[in-house]
């Protein structure tokens, strides 16, 4: 990994997100600084989780969405456009369980084929960040955070839908880090 990986990403997200999508830039902002919090468990992982962090979300740009699923068009877009790092693109379609909701949108054998999940570590480290920021890029809990996305999207939504079945992991994720960090602190 680069060491201005971090700051590429950060460019990159404001310059899609910061203007179309004021809101999911603040959110992008906080799930940067939570990752930069992490940094005391991750070592040399560090500064990838953090351009993952800032990318996590890059797929909801109006000029980057295709399938409609972020972190499945997010990821195309960094590999195609970008030549990113590979692993920086599994990241960003793999966090916070889009398996899962992949699933629900009849995408998941394009997300596994295309972006197979490798680093659970560090999955689950972005899942942490993501889930325990507010959409104005807030610290949250993770019981507010999945709150918050149910009474966003609407009771039958597909999201809604994708959050009850991805429930338990996202909490485990949130829960492991959680651990990590209070043992490394």
């Amino acid at each position: 990994m680069k060491k201005n990986t971090a700051a590429w990403a950060r460019d990159l997200a404001r310059k899609h997100l910061e203007t179309p999508l004021p809101r999911r830039w603040a959110h992008t902002q906080g799930v940067a600084r939570q990752a930069r919090t992490l940094a005391p468990i991750l070592g040399d992982k560090a500064e990838l989780l953090e351009a993952a962090a800032w990318l996590h979300d890059i797929g909801y740009a109006p000029d980057l969405a295709d399938t409609g699923f972020h972190p499945l068009d997010g990821a195309r877009y960094l590999r195609a456009t970008h030549h990113a790092e590979e692993h920086l693109c599994r990241l960003v379609a793999n966090h916070s369980c889009a398996p899962v909701e992949a699933r629900e949108r009849g995408l998941a054998e394009h997300l596994a084929r295309e972006f197979p999940n490798t680093d659970l570590g560090l999955v689950r480290a972005l899942t942490y960040c993501d889930m325990t920021t507010d959409p104005d890029g807030r610290p949250s809990t993770v019981d507010d955070r999945l709150a918050e996305i149910r009474e966003r999207y609407g009771p039958s939504h597909l999201v809604t839908r994708f959050i009850s079945k991805a429930q338990a992991d996202l909490l485990q994720a949130v829960h492991t880090v959680q651990r990590q960090t209070h043992v490394a602190g």
